[in-house]
């Protein structure tokens, strides 16, 4: 029998003229029944209604009567966002249902975006509903007598979980959530040390006294990992009984084609963007109602901007940019003309590619590899955004053998295969970070927190006594290294409470909360004032007076820095300089790299019928004619010389980060047998060893060790300079950790001087603290993220068991020339152009005569191996 809630909600779908789906019906039952979980729903299906309408059902089955016009009620529902676009659409969504049903509430969002004078307003009288960020809730967890705000709170929600999780991000929620599931549970004494409850009716705590009355429901996409990503959420104090796992089983078509070009041998090999394929491209916008173009990266989107603009003139007016560099009012104005079917196409970022829904768009380009097909498909999910609409994407090499992660990444998506998001296990700094913030706030006592972070928090659950002991010393006493320097010693000890007395601390502690780390960014504004967005500091100092450079749509020309901001004026010059961001160039992930080797052990065998690989097909027949087609069972190997000298590329296809590793650590061991300088090239398919001697290949294959994983670590750490890769992590770990300040609002610290700060740190620390617990996180996180040693090792343990394919070549293969043309990248001096230093690979008479040439383990992992 439905309730009067499901009867309400019932009414207002079919007003709407809605069908409920199966999934959105389970949600509603398992939500109303106490439950919380997570809800599996692909974009565009409704699964922010599947969350939210439920918890309109239990909140009018508690006021039947009453539900129209009780007003005030305080904070209810905290919405938490990965990004602060999608609180804006979310929020209009979840205010017209409540209007629509009468229900008198209020709506809200907290976000960097938010104005002081909202926050302000938000402090004295809060909504029932509040859509924030990560960053956001700790924020408020850092206000004085911040348990007020949560009294109240019955459910808190966490949307594109998928995101988050495997980031310092998710560990920030999932330490978020610990202290509001204490926060909720504690319901006869306290909610913060020393405080006493006060209700505003001076009653008992409303809330049921059960171990978890909270609610907590995660919103995510497909990913390989759905259960753990449950578990990370819930944390390990979570009810079992009261966890439930809602799948929307949606029909949800997806039109995948790629964009073949012309004359595949001719087209662009690596180190292009795609932009030849421009007049393909806008024959699918002139056919769309609305087209969002995807590219991996800022100054991709950026260069695509112009190329269209000055092609395609008629364009103006009716097109735009996004991403996440730009101004909030212009990214705000990009939204809402989406909205209001005012724009034709919009070239975008990963800004765009996570909930915000845009009915008008019917078609999605994505131009270069999102190297993951999960990645993939949440952009495809923006065209075709309402239930039982079709989904349109077209796939956009960069260069030809893309093409076939192309076919790759439609294979993966037809047999469901998905990336897993692995989450991120004691990372000490966001904890450091964390224990401040409660600090700052009202304080905390040592063993409460410690039960709280263990029991409450997937990331913690390991977490021993002694490394949280350290970290206590850490921040009162400065460990043992920094007792003698003021600024370190920011916590004080009073009556068994951890407290920031210091108003200055707590000012530059508020203001450093976040674990997003970047180059300092500089404000670009017009000369009369008016802000365009934020470009990073290291491609500004490069600028001089009278520069050109594109940036939010515009030709540019710099004028001057002042106060941190670069003021420019428009230009009339043709040409100008692109800006470049951090972060640029994605991975392959692991899950793509074993689709794309078994479509191209298809290749090989001749049974592969995609459209790409029969456009590829004449490379891939000079491939076999020049060398080999490799087979799923054996492992390519190309030797030639040139008059750079002796090269020999390894091709795993496992991706760059993999092959970055790899190629040191194949280096080093053939470096065992004679002493060799070697220069190192990679791209997603494989690796290059260049030497100016013959390298004895042969010799080292002979070897049964060479691709072995016995002593892999110390290999890696000896062919590698690990101390100085764990020094450039150890940069974002002092600034999550508060060991170093990055400056006040509009007056930042400079990029050079933020390092040498963490650099003087990181080697106080190492010699005089060699068991630090941020120096150790520092050298584990460059293993696994930087060189993802997890991958490596089963990488090598697949080749192990491969035959070897040993070829000797006159000329550069398909396969070899992206690497090549990556290795010109190398650092060296030269007056040549990219383009004459490609054509000269090409000449038969610069190769040389081809002579014979002579959890548990998670666990250990993040806590490291004996640095």
């Amino acid at each position: 029998m439905n309730t009067k809630g499901q009867q309400v909600i019932r009414e207002w779908y079919k007003r709407k003229n809605w069908q409920q789906f199966p999934f959105q019906q389970e949600m509603e039952e398992a939500y109303l029944s106490g439950y919380s979980g997570l809800l599996n729903a692909p974009t565009g299906s409704g699964k922010t209604f599947a969350v939210f309408l439920p918890f309109l059902a239990g909140y009018i089955n508690k006021y039947p009567d009453t539900y129209t016009t009780r007003q005030n009620n305080g904070l209810m529902m905290l919405w938490i966002t990965p990004l602060r676009a999608l609180t804006n659409d979310i929020k209009k969504a979840m205010q017209e249902v409540c209007d629509e049903l009468g229900i008198p509430w209020k709506v809200m969002t907290r976000t960097g975006d938010t104005s002081a004078a909202d926050k302000q307003a938000l402090k004295k009288k809060l909504p029932e509903v509040l859509l924030t960020t990560p960053e956001s809730l700790h924020l408020m967890l850092a206000q004085k007598e911040y348990f007020r705000i949560f009294q109240g709170l019955q459910v808190v929600v966490i949307d594109e979980w998928h995101e988050l999780l495997g980031t310092k991000r998710g560990v920030q929620v999932e330490l978020g959530l610990s202290r509001l599931k204490a926060l909720a549970s504690v319901c006869s004494s306290e909610f913060a040390v020393g405080i006493k409850k006060e209700w505003k009716d001076g009653k008992d705590c409303p809330l049921p006294t059960a171990d978890c009355p909270l609610k907590i429901w995660g919103i995510s996409a497909t990913i390989g990992n759905l259960e753990q990503a449950s578990d990370v959420l819930l944390g390990n104090d979570f009810p079992t009984g009261k966890v439930r796992m809602v799948r929307a089983h949606v029909d949800k078509r997806l039109v995948i084609k790629s964009v073949i070009p012309e004359n595949i041998e001719s087209y662009s090999w690596s180190g292009h963007i795609g932009v030849r394929l421009l007049p393909q491209v806008m024959e699918i916008v002139a056919q769309s109602k609305t087209t969002l173009i995807f590219t991996n990266t800022r100054s991709q989107a950026e260069i695509w901007y112009h190329a269209i603009l000055d092609n395609y003139p008629e364009y103006a007016g009716i097109m735009a940019m996004h991403h996440g560099s730009l101004d909030n009012e212009l990214r705000n104005w990009v939204e809402q003309a989406l909205h209001a079917e005012a724009l034709k196409v919009v070239v975008c970022t990963s800004s765009l590619d996570l909930g915000v829904d845009f009915r008008p768009v019917d078609s999605v380009v994505q131009v270069g590899s999102p190297k993951g097909v999960a990645r993939f498909m949440q952009r495809a999910g923006r065209s075709g955004h309402a239930p039982g609409a079709v989904s349109r994407a077209w796939f956009v090499p960069t260069h030809s053998l893309e093409l076939l992660e192309g076919a790759a990444l439609k294979q993966g998506i037809k047999q469901g295969i998905y990336e897993s998001r692995d989450p991120m296990l004691l990372t000490m700094d966001v904890l450091i970070q964390y224990m401040v913030t409660l600090a700052v706030s009202d304080g905390f006592r040592a063993d409460e927190l410690f039960k709280e972070v263990k029991k409450g928090t997937y990331a913690f659950a390991d977490l021993t006594r002694k490394e949280f002991n350290d970290l206590l010393d850490f921040i009162t006493k400065g460990g043992k290294v920094l007792a003698q320097y003021d600024e370190f010693l920011k916590v004080e000890i009073e009556n068994g409470v951890y407290k920031v007395n210091n108003r200055r601390v707590a000012m530059r502690h508020r203001l450093s909360i976040g674990t997003i780390t970047s180059d300092v960014s500089i404000r670009v504004r017009w000369l009369s004032g008016k802000s365009l967005g934020t470009i990073e500091e290291s491609f500004i100092s490069k600028l001089n007076e009278g520069d050109a450079f594109w940036f939010a749509g515009q030709n540019l020309e710099f004028i001057r820095i002042k106060e941190m901001s670069a003021y420019v004026k428009k230009s009339a010059a043709k040409k100008g300089l692109i800006p470049s961001w951090m972060g640029g160039r994605m991975p392959l992930s692991s899950q793509l790299a074993a689709v794309f080797r078994d479509k191209l052990d298809q290749v090989a065998h001749g049974n592969a019928e995609d459209e790409e690989v029969i456009a590829l097909k004449p490379l891939f027949d000079l491939q076999a004619e020049l060398s080999h087609l490799p087979q799923s069972h054996e492992f390519l190997i190309e030797s030639f010389k040139s008059n750079e000298g002796h090269h020999i590329v390894f091709y795993p296809f496992e991706g760059r980060l993999v092959h970055e590793g790899m190629a040191s650590l194949l280096a080093y061991r053939i470096s065992k047998i004679r002493n060799f300088s070697f220069s190192i090239a990679m791209n997603d398919y494989g690796f290059e060893l260049l030497a100016d001697e013959d390298i004895p290949i042969e010799q080292a294959l002979e070897d049964a060790s060479f691709f072995s994983i016995d002593n892999l670590l110390d290999d890696i750490l000896h062919s590698l300079n690990a101390n100085e890769m764990a020094r450039r992590r150890f940069r974002d770990i002092a600034h999550i950790g508060g060991l170093v300040f990055t400056g006040y609002p509009g007056q930042p610290v400079k990029n050079r001087h933020l390092q040498a700060s963490s650099s003087l740190l990181f080697d106080v620390f190492s010699e005089y603290d060699p068991g630090n617990l941020l120096v150790r996180q520092a050298y584990n996180e460059a293993l696994a993220f930087q060189l993802e040693e997890f991958r490596l090792r089963e990488a090598l343990q697949r080749i192990e068991k491969q035959t070897i394919i040993l070829k000797e070549i006159t000329r550069p293969t398909p396969f070899a020339f992206p690497i090549m043309v990556d290795s010109l990248g190398r650092e060296r001096l030269t007056t040549e152009t990219l383009e004459e230093r490609i054509a000269k690979l090409t000449r038969p008479q610069d190769w040389g005569s081809n002579e014979k040439p002579k959890r548990g383990e998670a666990v250990k992992r993040a806590r490291g191996r004996g640095f």
